[in-house]
C-alpha cells in the first residue's frame, strides 16, 4: 500500500502504446475519445486532432462492428500522413470478432470483460456449478488467448476495461454487485495475460459512483499486488456529467486515487465536446503531481483504518456536527460586505472579529473568541495558541483551528475532556491531504470522537481551478470515512455562492449529502445517435428543481441498464432519434421519439409519485 501521508507513484510495469509508452518512469497519459461515427473519416482525423492540439496523449475511438474496425486503417493512415504519430484506441463491446479487426488498425485496443465473451447483461441469476463454471472460464480463455496472439504479432496494447455498469451476469450471479466482483471480472483476463506473458496490458475499473470506484481500484491494486502483478491503471469516472458536476466528480474520485499515487493515464469524462476534456485533466494531473518531493509528514496509520473498507470515523455529535448528522459546509464573509450567497446557503459563516448587522435567518455564525457575546445562533473560534481559554467557554460549541503538526499531550488532553469543541483542521503544506489525514489518524488511534471540519484555503479567480483543486483535495477524505465538514476559503474573485455550489458539490459528489438532482451523463461516442449535449439540456431544465433524485442520460445501450441500478430513472438512447426510458435497470418505454422523451420521463416520474413543481 502507498503512504498514506506523503505522495509518490506507484511503481507500475511499462506498456509500449505505439511510440508514447505509459507507466514505470513515464508521466501520466492525458486521453480523450472521439463521439464522431468511426465511419466518417474525416470528422474523426478532425476531432483527434483538436483532442491533440488540447494536450491528448492518446485518441479513443468506438467500434462497433468490422466495417468501424476496418475503418480504423484509413483513420490511422490519414494522421500519419499529417505527420501525427498519436496512438489510436479502439473501444470495443460485445464482439470479440471486431477487437481482432481492431488489433490490426490501432496501437491499443480495449475490451470490456462484462461482454467481450459473456453475452450481454440481462440481468438474470444463472446457477453454475463448480464444473460449469470452470467450463465457462476455459472458453474465456481460450477465445482471449487467440486474441492475445493477434495483438503479439502486430505489437498492439490492450487495456482491459471494468465498467460497474455493464458486468456479466456470470459475474453478477456469483460475486453479486459487488467491489469484489468488479475486481475478480478484471483479474480473469489478468491471469490470462501472466500465462500467455502478454506485458503490454493496462487495466482500469470505472463507475459514476466516486466512492465505488475509488474503493474498487484500491482493491484491484491489492489483488495485483497479491498475484505479483504491477500492470499500469487508466483512471476515470465513467457517466461523470458535464458542467460543474462533471468536473467535480471526475476530480474527486481520479484525485483520490492521483493522491494515492496511482494511474498512469487518465482520462476525465465530460458530456461536452471531447476537446474540452483534456484541459481539465491536465489541471488536475498537474495539482496533484506538485505534492511530489514536497516536506516529509510524520503520519501513523491508525490501527482501526482500513484503506480497502474504510468505515466512517467514529464521532460524538457537537451540536449539528459529527456523530450521525450529514457533514457540514462552512464558509466565511470577512469583507463585513452583505454576503453574495445563493439559494444553496451553507450552515456555517466564519465572520472573524465581528457579526454583520443583518444576519442570514437560518445561518449559524463563527465569530473569533475575543469578541464572542453569546448571541443565540453565534458559535467561538479558537486559535491553535487560545488553548487556555477553551475549557472556561461555556459555549455548546467551540471551534478549534488545529495543524496536525503542533499537536502534543496537551491538546490531546484538552480534546479527551471537552466534549463540545469541533477541530478544524488547518494545513499549509503542499500536501495538504498528507496532513489532514495525518490528524485524523492520530485522533482515531488515541480515541478522541472530535468531530473534524477541513479547512481548504484557495486564491482562485478561475471556478474551474477551484472545481479541480477542492474535490481532489478532498476525495481521499471523504472516501477514508473522515470528513464531518467542508470549509472553502477563497480569497480570489470567486462569488460566495459558486464556492457554496462547489462545496456543497464535492459532498454530493461523494454520496455523503444530497443537496441537488444528480445527473449520470455518458461523454458520448460513435454510438450515440442522437444529439446528447442538448438532451441533458432539456433533461435537466425540466427535472432539476427535483433535490436528491439521480437521473441518467445514456447515449447507448453498453452501460445503460447497467447504471441504471445506481439512478432512480434512465434516458437511454435506443436508435438514431429513439430513446427508451427505464426506472433503475428496469426498461419501462422503450424506442420512443427524441423530441417527446423528456415529456415521457416527466410522465414517468410522476406517475412514480418522484416529482413536485418547482
Amino acid at each position: 500500500m502507498q503512504d498514506l501521508f506523503n505522495y509518490s507513484r506507484r511503481q507500475s510495469s511499462v506498456v509500449n502504446v505505439g511510440a508514447t509508452p505509459l507507466g514505470g518512469a513515464y508521466p501520466v497519459r492525458l486521453q480523450s475519445m472521439t463521439n464522431t461515427s468511426t465511419m466518417d473519416t474525416a470528422a474523426c482525423v478532425e476531432q483527434s486532432k483538436r483532442i491533440i492540439a488540447a494536450g491528448g496523449e492518446y485518441v479513443r475511438l468506438t467500434t462497433q462492428g468490422k466495417r468501424e474496425a476496418e475503418n480504423l486503417m484509413a483513420i490511422n493512415a490519414a494522421l500519419r500522413g499529417q505527420g501525427i504519430m498519436t496512438p489510436l484506441v479502439a473501444d470495443v463491446h460485445f464482439n470479440p470478432d471486431v477487437a481482432d479487426v481492431a488489433a490490426r488498425y490501432a496501437e491499443a485496443v480495449r475490451i470490456n470483460p462484462g461482454n467481450y465473451v459473456d453475452p450481454a447483461r440481462t440481468f438474470k441469476h444463472l446457477d453454475y456449478t463448480d464444473e460449469e463454471y470452470a467450463a465457462e472460464l476455459r472458453r474465456l480463455h481460450d477465445r482471449f488467448v487467440a486474441f492475445l496472439d493477434i495483438c503479439k504479432e502486430n505489437h498492439t496494447a490492450i487495456r482491459i476495461g471494468v465498467n460497474h455498469g455493464s458486468l456479466s451476469d456470470r459475474i453478477m450471479s456469483r460475486y453479486g454487485d459487488t467491489p469484489d466482483g468488479m475486481v475478480e471480472s478484471c483479474m480473469e483476463f489478468l491471469r490470462i495475460c501472466v500465462e500467455r506473458q502478454f506485458a503490454d496490458v493496462v487495466v482500469s475499473i470505472k463507475a459514476s459512483n466516486t466512492v465505488l470506484m475509488v474503493l474498487t481500484v484500491r482493491r484491484l491494486v491489492a489483488a495485483m499486488e497479491r498475484e505479483g502483478m504491477s500492470f499500469p491503471l487508466h483512471l476515470g469516472v465513467t457517466e461523470a456529467g458535464e458542467g460543474e458536476d462533471g468536473r467535480i466528480k471526475s476530480a474527486l474520485g481520479i484525485g483520490a486515487l492521483l493522491s494515492d499515487g496511482y494511474g498512469d493515464t487518465i482520462r476525465v469524462s465530460l458530456s461536452e465536446p471531447p476537446e474540452d476534456e483534456i484541459p481539465v485533466a491536465a489541471k488536475l494531473l498537474a495539482y496533484v503531481s506538485s505534492r511530489a518531493g514536497s516536506l516529509y509528514i510524520p503520519g501513523k496509520q491508525a490501527a482501526a483504518f482500513d484503506y480497502l473498507a474504510p468505515a466512517r470515523r467514529q464521532t460524538k455529535a457537537v451540536g449539528d456536527i459529527g456523530g450521525g448528522n450529514v457533514p457540514v459546509v462552512v464558509s466565511e464573509n470577512l469583507s463585513g460586505k452583505p454576503y453574495d450567497g445563493g439559494t444553496l446557503l451553507p450552515d456555517y459563516i466564519y465572520v472573524g472579529p465581528s457579526l454583520p448587522q443583518q444576519r442570514i435567518e437560518g445561518v449559524k455564525y463563527i465569530v473569533d473568541s475575543a469578541n464572542w457575546t453569546g448571541d443565540e445562533g453565534t458559535y467561538p473560534a479558537f486559535s491553535f495558541n487560545q488553548l487556555g481559554g477553551i475549557e472556561a467557554c461555556g459555549a455548546d460549541v467551540k471551534f478549534l483551528f488545529l495543524p496536525y503538526m503542533i499537536v502534543g499531550d496537551e491538546v490531546l488532553d484538552l480534546l479527551r475532556r471537552d466534549d463540545k469543541i469541533v477541530v478544524i483542521s488547518q494545513s499549509n503544506h503542499p500536501n495538504r491531504l498528507g496532513e489532514h489525514r495525518a490528524l485524523c489518524h492520530l485522533l482515531m488511534d488515541e480515541g478522541i470522537e472530535a468531530p473534524v471540519v477541513f479547512f481548504q484555503h484557495y486564491a482562485e479567480s478561475d471556478l474551474e481551478d477551484l472545481q479541480v483543486k477542492a474535490s481532489a483535495d478532498m476525495g481521499a477524505l471523504i472516501v477514508d470515512g473522515l470528513c464531518d465538514g467542508i470549509f472553502l476559503f477563497n480569497q480570489g474573485s470567486i462569488p460566495h455562492s459558486a464556492v457554496d455550489s462547489v462545496a456543497f458539490g464535492i459532498l454530493q459528489a461523494g454520496r455523503l449529502r444530497m443537496t441537488r438532482t444528480e445527473y449520470i451523463s455518458c461523454p458520448g461516442c460513435g454510438r450515440t445517435l442522437y444529439d446528447l449535449e442538448s438532451a441533458i439540456a432539456r433533461v435537466k431544465a425540466a427535472t432539476s428543481h427535483l433535490r436528491g433524485l439521480k437521473i441518467a442520460v445514456m447515449g447507448c445501450i453498453v452501460n445503460g441498464p447497467g447504471e441504471m441500478a445506481d439512478a432512480d430513472y434512465g434516458y437511454v438512447g435506443a436508435g438514431r432519434g429513439r430513446v427508451s426510458l427505464y426506472r433503475r435497470k428496469e426498461c419501462v418505454a422503450k424506442n420512443i421519439p427524441e423530441d417527446e422523451a423528456v415529456a415521457r420521463l416527466v410522465e414517468l416520474i410522476k406517475a412514480s409519485g418522484d416529482y413536485h413543481e418547482a
